[in-house]
């Protein structure tokens, strides 16, 4: 769990986990109808219930074709964009979400890619979302550079990715430009905090990555020429890991 101060670690017992269409991690709810929280660990007590309505879900898996092949790591995306109604109590912080906006996606496998870059954000004056990810991918003894992104604007999917034709002009921890026929994504991050986050390793939760949950972003999104796009939002996330 991560707040714009800091970041929390839980385990739990695999006696106490359901896993399906709802998640169930002790007395914890996780669906696409929303949260129920309730943790309390040392000196750490989280409780509270956030619900989900008018998800958007993207058109048809966020992986294409590679759903299909052994993967040492899968993305999921949930909802684009979505309201969110509730309130999570933090060691005695009272944090809204009555009106908010939300973004559900996931990973499951054994191991996150050893190099990879990730943005995301949905906090612009119209709806929309950018959410986009390069990483060096190991596959049948060799490794590429793959990537998945969708941009969605105006109630349109735009979806650029490896098994589509994209290709990566520049990647790195400022500045991320991909093309693919007449489309062209320029995203510019800027500076913010990092946190640690734990990541699996062959299984196992002993890798340290920082996530930068709240930061500056520019994007700019260009079709045949055209600005179809291009915002600047200060609560965009981001994660830059290297080997």
């Amino acid at each position: 769990m991560i707040t714009n101060n800091e970041s929390y670690y839980f385990t739990y017992l695999t006696a106490d986990c359901e896993y399906g269409e709802t998640i169930k991690i002790g007395g914890n709810i996780f669906s696409k109808d929303g949260i129920k929280v309730h943790i309390e660990e040392n000196d750490v007590l989280i409780y509270g219930e956030i619900k989900y309505t008018d998800l958007t879900p993207i058109r048809y898996d966020i992986m294409g074709p590679f759903k299909y092949l052994p993967m040492q790591c899968r993305h999921k995306i949930t909802s684009l964009h979505h309201r969110l109604d509730g309130i999570l109590y933090i060691n005695g912080e009272i944090i809204d979400f009555t009106d908010g906006i939300g973004y559900i996606e996931g990973d499951y496998g054994t191991s996150f890619p050893k190099k990879y870059v990730w943005v995301h954000c949905n906090d612009f004056p119209e709806k929309a979302c950018v959410t986009a990810a390069v990483a060096d991918i190991p596959f049948a003894g060799f490794r590429f550079q793959g990537c998945v992104c969708i941009v969605y604007i105006h109630g349109v999917e735009y979806r650029l990715a490896t098994y589509r034709g994209v290709n990566i002009l520049d990647c790195d921890k400022n500045r991320i430009v991909l093309k693919q026929d007449k489309l062209r994504l320029e995203i510019d991050i800027y500076e913010g905090q990092d946190h640690k986050l734990i990541a699996p390793v062959k299984g196992s939760m002993i890798r340290e990555i920082h996530e930068r949950i709240v930061c500056g972003a520019k994007f700019k999104f260009v079709n045949d020429g055209k600005i179809m796009f291009e915002q600047y939002s200060e609560n965009a996330s981001f994660e830059y890991v290297e080997n």
